[in-house]
């Protein structure tokens, strides 16, 4: 506990003590009630003396109606009507809620801080030979670093000496540690296991991955879910409604009846049990647990209302390269038209693709091997390249640029993506890359459709014989090929539509190239974003490695969250809702009272602390379990 809490701990049993002795004085004797009034007030201020003053502050602001206002009225109305000890024991059971409720809160916090600690408290950067310690705030772009073993990387960087392990695991979940050497990323937030490294600092810290995670994740709860937003209403007009309630019920019976300090004593009862603090305090608490435990496993999400949408999705849409597939393009084949042969129309294309740094350019510079540096290249928009060389003008590029510059060509259909090439007006051949599936897409598909999900469908630019074989090793329902980034908004925008007022439509992509889609879905999830601004800023919601299968783990968490949380909510108000009436009908007393507001908070921020646990259970691995039985 905290220092506060222990304070409040010590005052709590000094408070039991001496109630205790006032207790059995006024058994044991006979003495005048003012006397039992002394004894009892000593125990009742040193428990609630910050509740009266809390109150007392809250009313000069205009903050009426709230629990210290409630608490304060009701026992000071119990001390009124001669109700001595219940009115010290409302007091000391009250903070005792309170203390409990402090102290779980805090274990949810420092919980959830001990998973996201991803910031060191220094940096050593070397200048001239000497090292320096300095604030992660102070490195400057370029700056070399020094880390060590067991340190955590305070900024993003790229290492240029040295070769070590890395453990990734509180930024993406992942517990098997990388491998890195000279010229590999380091991602900041990552612990350094084994050997010493040198590193260039690539950002200053502001901007370094691990601050904007944080940055993320303390935001969150900003971004309020809709049943927040609907208690924060419900309290302003429940609150109030109750204490006009126990007004009324205070004095219009005793009008009729003659007897006062019954109903007086009904309507103290009902004070009491109107405390909104079960739900005020458990329903956040539930959101931030599901975000602290997401983001444990490598799964940002932005705020409560997007954690809330995801249990809700039923469509699921994913971009096919670098979500569904590797992003790694190999050349598979090369078909040269006659008069040519592979190597002249590896190194043809080469040529263009000189500068270039796209994957599949990538991997034709890398088929090609050795290859000369044209004079010139123009990159044409949604076509390919034209390049300038000794040898004349070459073209590298779709099926579309072949007729748009009239080249005669024949049109291959393997699967793949291809890559057309002429050389002076003349068809030199074909070349066909293809992108893998990752390991786990298929899986992935497989655990949200156990998981409910209604409808998986698959967008991608590319042909229709690669969308085809890519859809069907996935699995997905449906798939849509040779798309531009503004017909993935269009059809994305009629799958929304199409969607029910309940359900949510979720799309998957890579974050950058599909930062308009993922801001069209009701949810967009950045894949593969390790170290992507552009996909954090895109993005409701971020995997911070490259594995989809976690899509299940974030739709079972969110889902497990917003049960929860209607556990609380249905199991709260059911409990004073019936203690009301009881109260009401003169059927209870004032010990009740209180177990419906601080048992039912006690109980129910338990409830909530479970969002907190290991996550394991709810990853989906119900939902393979469903399939291995199936």
């Amino acid at each position: 506990m905290t220092k506060k809490q222990k304070k409040l701990l010590i005052r709590i049993l000094v408070a039991c003590g001496l109630f205790a002795a006032a207790f059995a004085t006024e058994k044991l004797t006979d003495w005048n009630k003012y006397i039992y009034l002394g004894l009892y007030l000593v125990p009742y201020l040193v428990a609630g003396y910050d509740v009266l003053l809390k109150s007392a502050r809250h009313i000069g602001k205009g903050q009426v109606f709230d629990e210290m206002f409630l608490m304060a009225v009701a026992t000071i109305g119990a001390l009124v009507i001669g109700e001595y000890p219940e009115s010290v024991f409302v007091m000391v059971f009250f903070q005792t809620g309170e203390l409990f409720q402090s102290v779980a809160v805090g274990k949810s916090r420092r919980s959830i801080s001990s998973l996201m600690d991803l910031r060191p408290d220094s940096a050593t950067v070397v200048r001239d030979g000497v090292e320096e310690e300095v604030l992660p705030e102070e490195v400057c772009v370029g700056d070399t670093l020094l880390v060590r073993p067991g340190e955590r990387v305070p900024v993003d960087g790229t290492v240029t000496k040295g070769a070590s392990t890395i453990d990734t695991a509180a930024l993406t979940g992942e517990s098997v540690p990388a491998d890195v050497g000279p010229g590999d990323t380091l991602i900041s937030g990552s612990v350094n296991l084994t050997g010493t490294l040198f590193f260039t600092a690539d950002k200053e810290y502001g901007e370094s991955t691990a601050a904007k995670i944080l940055e993320l994740v303390e935001n969150s709860s900003l971004r309020k879910a809709k049943s927040e937003q609907f208690l924060t209403r419900f309290a302003k007009y429940y609150t109030p409604a109750v204490v006009v309630g126990a007004l009324l019920l205070a004095v219009i019976p005793s009008i009729i009846t003659g007897d006062w300090k019954d109903w007086v004593y009904r309507a103290l009862i009902f004070l009491v049990v109107s405390c909104p603090c079960a739900l005020v305090i458990s329903v956040p608490l539930s959101f931030f647990g599901g975000i602290g435990g997401a983001s444990s496993r490598g799964i940002l999400i932005k705020g409560a209302n997007y954690l809330e949408a995801l249990a809700d999705v039923k469509t699921a849409v994913f971009d096919k390269t670098g979500t569904l597939t590797t992003g790694a393009f190999t050349v598979t084949d090369v078909l040269p038209a006659p008069g040519f042969d592979r190597e002249t129309v590896l190194a043809l294309a080469a040529q263009a693709e000189y500068y270039s740094e796209h994957p599949i350019a990538l991997s034709v510079k890398k088929a090609a091997g050795t290859y000369e540096a044209p004079a010139d290249t123009q990159a044409l928009s949604g076509y390919g390249i034209e390049a300038r060389t000794e040898a004349g003008t070459v073209l590298a590029g779709n099926a579309a640029l072949m007729k748009d510059r009239g080249v005669a060509f024949a049109e291959t259909d393997e699967n793949g993506t291809a890559v057309y090439v002429a050389q002076n007006g003349a068809f030199a051949g074909c070349i066909v890359i293809n992108d893998t599936l990752k390991p786990d897409a298929a899986e992935a598909i497989a655990r949200l459709k156990a998981l409910g999900v209604t409808k998986t469908v698959m967008l991608t630019g590319d042909r229709e014989a690669a969308a085809r074989t890519a859809a069907e090793q996935a699995g997905v329902d449906e798939y849509r090929a040779g798309l531009l980034p503004q017909d993935k908004v269009a059809i994305v925008d009629e799958l929304c539509r199409a969607e029910g007022k309940r359900e949510t439509l979720l799309f998957v992509g890579d974050g950058v190239n599909d930062a308009p889609v993922l801001g069209r879905a009701d949810i967009g999830v950045a894949m593969g974003a390790l170290g992507s601004d552009a996909a954090i800023e895109a993005a409701d919601a971020v995997i911070m490695d490259d594995d989809p299968a976690k899509l299940a783990a974030a739709i079972a968490i969110a889902r497990r969250t917003k049960r929860i949380v209607r556990e609380n909510v249905v199991f709260a108000l059911g409990v004073k809702f019936a203690v009301l009436i009881l109260a009401a009908c003169g059927l209870t007393n004032m010990w009740v009272g209180v177990f419906a507001d601080v048992g039912v908070a006690v109980l129910a921020i338990l409830n909530a602390m479970r969002t907190l646990k290991n996550q394991s259970s709810a990853d989906g691995s119900h939902a393979s379990n469903r399939l291995r039985q199936t």
